[in-house]
């Protein structure tokens, strides 16, 4: 879909006067996910966060300094904000260590201007999230309520009331992307305004952890007891002070001991490399937003993707698993004959476990990686339905089948040094096929695949520094995708100690 206005542009009258049918009258708000909003110096104007191109993130992430302006101050750590601003949501494919590539929100939001009376309808929120879900949260209700205000009075709003068949006024619908939806809840919790969630039809939320996420410890601790490539001790550096990075660690019984699992406390987080006050404070914000509901909760879940469950801690170093345990009815957990318990692998996006991001029994599973939550045509064509109020109930939460595959590269190359990608739940080549895109150029070619130990497998080694998308096709039309950095030989991969 590709669609000239930009948001907030109003159509022309004659547009107006001849709405579609297939529109709603409410009122959209975009919220990104962790690092999706370019982020700028409020003195300087310079992009801290959110430049396209191999090359700077390069930079980024191999020079010392080379995110030096995103590193908290002793000020924003005690409240006082605005040296940074965000400035508008990602408009270019960027990456992250651990979290791997993070797709720009440019095709989310053309598919939203599809569906609204006016481009004036959409919202979007960029936001500093370096900073509390909860300061994020507040700056939300306010802009939410502002918008909802304004689009109420806007005359496309009056005309598209006409197409309705209740000709009920503007809610607030809001499309949030992992974090962003914490931020949208915290922004609901009614601390803020007591009728913002009464004038809020849906939520829809895009792999949001809201029970957190095992790889935020794994970011956390990063480095501690054996090197690790320069990108990702610099993430570590990074994400060591940042309030945002501790709201994102799990909240439920995911530690393994030796004869049972639990919670983090405060003092596990420490241990692992977190900030003991940043720590506390996160624990009880989300003890705080546990009963807050989200009105008409929608989640869309990625699932089929390998991902971190569980964790075990041992002299400061974090051991992450790919399984994690359940509970009977009666909230025991499940064990084996001789009393130990048993784990399991539910999959889930690669960055956010499966039942993490399903809060409300309204869940659509797809198999999609978590960067790729707010750009996958599935999600898409899920995300066209609900805001015409059209809303497939999903399927009851399967086992590790359903449609799609995972999908398995590393997120970090060299160039000139083979990898491969794999499809490592699947067992035949059948209708299966592989493809790389550089992201910079656009130039796709497909990827020559064979079975390897059992699973489908395509080799492959890139000449060229820079960001490409590596897909896989699956015989059922599904396209799982995941962004690879790959830095020049020798560089990007350096071990630091």
């Amino acid at each position: 879909m590709s669609f000239q206005r930009q948001v907030g542009e109003a159509r022309p009258a004659s547009a107006q006067a001849e709405l579609p049918h297939h529109v709603t009258q409410d009122a959209v708000v975009i919220v990104p996910g962790i690092m999706g909003s370019e982020l700028r110096s409020a003195e300087t104007g310079e992009v801290l966060w959110g430049l396209s191109g191999a090359r700077w993130l390069l930079r980024a992430w191999t020079r010392r300094d080379g995110l030096a302006g995103l590193h908290l101050t002793e000020d924003e750590l005690t409240g006082r904000t605005g040296r940074v601003q965000a400035t508008q949501l990602l408009r270019h494919g960027t990456w992250t260590p651990y979290l791997r590539g993070q797709e720009p929100y440019t095709d989310l939001v053309d598919t939203v201007r599809e569906y609204v009376a006016d481009p004036a309808a959409i919202m979007s929120f960029p936001y500093d999230w370096r900073l509390p879900v909860a300061v994020n949260g507040k700056l939300l209700a306010a802009r939410a309520r502002e918008h909802l205000t304004a689009w109420r009075t806007h005359p496309a709003h009056l005309a598209a009331l006409r197409h309705r068949a209740d000709q009920r006024p503007a809610r607030l619908v809001f499309l949030a992307h992992s974090m962003g939806g914490l931020v949208t809840r915290s922004a609901l919790d009614g601390s803020h305004f007591d009728d913002l969630a009464a004038d809020t039809r849906t939520v829809v939320t895009l792999g949001t952890p809201f029970y957190g996420s095992v790889k935020a410890t794994v970011i956390l601790n990063s480095g501690r007891g054996a090197p690790v490539p320069l990108p990702h001790a610099r993430l570590r550096e990074l994400c060591a002070t940042m309030p945002g990075l501790h709201d994102l660690l799990p909240l439920y019984r995911c530690l393994r001991t030796p004869d049972d699992v639990r919670r983090l406390d405060a003092s596990d987080i420490t241990a692992l490399g977190g900030h003991p006050d940043l720590a506390r404070d996160s624990l009880t914000f989300h003890a705080s937003q546990q009963s807050v509901p989200l009105p008409d909760h929608r989640a869309v879940v990625g699932t089929r993707q390998p991902t971190y469950q569980s964790l075990s801690l041992s002299s400061g170093q974090v051991t992450a698993y790919e399984a994690g345990a359940r509970q009977h009815t009666d909230g025991t957990l499940i064990r084996d004959a001789a009393g130990n318990v048993l784990h399991f692998s539910a999959h889930g996006d690669g960055t956010v476990y499966r039942d993490a991001a399903s809060l409300s029994r309204h869940v659509s599973l797809l198999p999609v990686q978590h960067g790729d939550l707010a750009r996958a045509d599935s999600v898409l064509d899920t995300v066209a339905d609900i805001l015409l109020e059209d809303v497939p109930q999903g399927p009851p939460l399967p086992g590790n089948g359903g449609p799609g595959a995972a999908l398995s590269v590393p997120d970090l190359a060299e160039a000139g040094v083979p990898w491969e990608a794999t499809a490592p739940d699947v067992d035949t080549m059948q209708g299966l096929t592989f493809t790389l895109t550089d992201t910079e150029t656009g130039t796709e070619r497909p990827l020559p695949a064979e079975m390897r130990d059992g699973r489908p497998a395509a080799p492959l080694t890139v000449d060229a520094p820079g960001l490409y998308r590596v897909s896989l096709h699956t015989y059922d039309r599904y396209t799982v995708s995941q962004l690879v950095l790959v830095g020049e030989a020798g560089v990007s991969v350096e071990a630091e100690d």
